[in-house]
């Protein structure tokens, strides 16, 4: 017997529904964590993005801060690290001329520059790099060249500038700028190169030298997935390194102190944001539907 027109309609609407609810309760996630090795001092800014990402992308982020020489060693010795991003692109480089990355060469995303800091509360007069150089009674604190890129670019320039630097009688090093500025905080220094992004929620220092080595200088930051990628994540590897490249991305990172690249690369941003939106607009009319006569389901893409 042919079913009522009614009839016919009230189990259309039971049938979306239930597909409905079913479409929400099987959305895929991930159920390994992508592992992401960044730099300290991005921190701040990824307390952000990765909630943001894990929401969107329904993707727990396991993020490993650590300084970007010894994030490059630990993928060297195959530690599963699924998108390295570093503070510099020496390392980065060196991995893609190695055949190391996987999405292509290095893709910046941000740069900050070099400041000199001093402690908020202190009465002495503000120091130019070059002062506090010259007093050997001034305490630096610096990067360690051997761990971080903040050290190894520290040690460039102070070279080219200052070539008896090392000279100085109250140098101290620190594996990032987060201890730099720690060393401050704790009375240890007098003064601190730091990158100016690190000083965004930072109320006990203050700047003293705005360029402390050339304004030519910039930190620029880049990222990739690495050849340490589990196989498993590749795919939500790649999405979260076009997620870095989009617009909004950048935006966000301006707020926590960061600048736009001065190179842009705009096809790499352009064509991650494109991907995104794409993404986004499947996801909304991915939509199970029934048709006018009743008895088909199709679906709509």
């Amino acid at each position: 017997m042919k079913p009522s027109l009614f009839g016919s309609q009230v189990l259309n609407s039971v049938i979306a529904t239930l597909v409905g609810l079913l479409a929400l309760l099987v959305k895929p996630v991930c159920a390994e964590p992508l592992t992401v090795g960044a730099p300290p001092s991005l921190r701040a800014a990824f307390s952000e993005i990765g909630p943001m990402f894990e929401r969107e992308y329904g993707t727990a982020l396991h993020i490993v801060y650590t300084p970007s020489k010894s994030l490059l060693r630990e993928i060297e010795k195959g530690v599963p690290i699924d998108v390295f991003v570093s503070a510099g692109v020496k390392e980065l480089e060196y991995l893609h001329k190695k055949g190391l990355t996987l999405n292509g060469p290095t893709r910046i995303f941000t740069q900050t520059s070099l400041v000199l800091v001093m402690p908020a509360d202190s009465t002495a007069m503000l120091l130019s790099l070059g002062e506090a150089v010259a007093n050997h009674g001034t305490r630096i604190a610096l990067g360690d060249p051997h761990t971080s890129f903040l050290g190894e670019i520290t040690a460039r320039e102070l070279t080219k500038r200052y070539p008896n630097y090392k000279t100085h009688s109250h140098i101290l090093y620190a594996s990032h700028s987060d201890e730099i500025l720690d060393l401050i905080r704790r009375g240890k220094a007098d003064v601190g190169l730091v990158y100016r992004a690190n000083l965004i929620n930072t109320d006990f220092v203050r700047i003293s030298d705005e360029h402390p080595v050339s304004t030519g200088v910039q930190i620029q930051f880049g990222q990739a997935v690495v050849s340490t990628c589990r196989t498993s994540l590749r795919t939500v590897a790649e999405q979260f390194s076009d997620f870095l490249m989009t617009p909004r991305i950048e935006s966000l990172l301006q707020k926590y102190g960061f600048d736009l690249p001065s190179v842009r690369q705009y096809d790499y941003a352009r064509e991650a944001g494109t991907r995104w939106l794409r993404r986004k607009s499947e996801s909304v009319h991915r939509a199970v539907h029934v048709t006018e006569g009743g008895d088909k389901l199709s679906t709509r893409k």
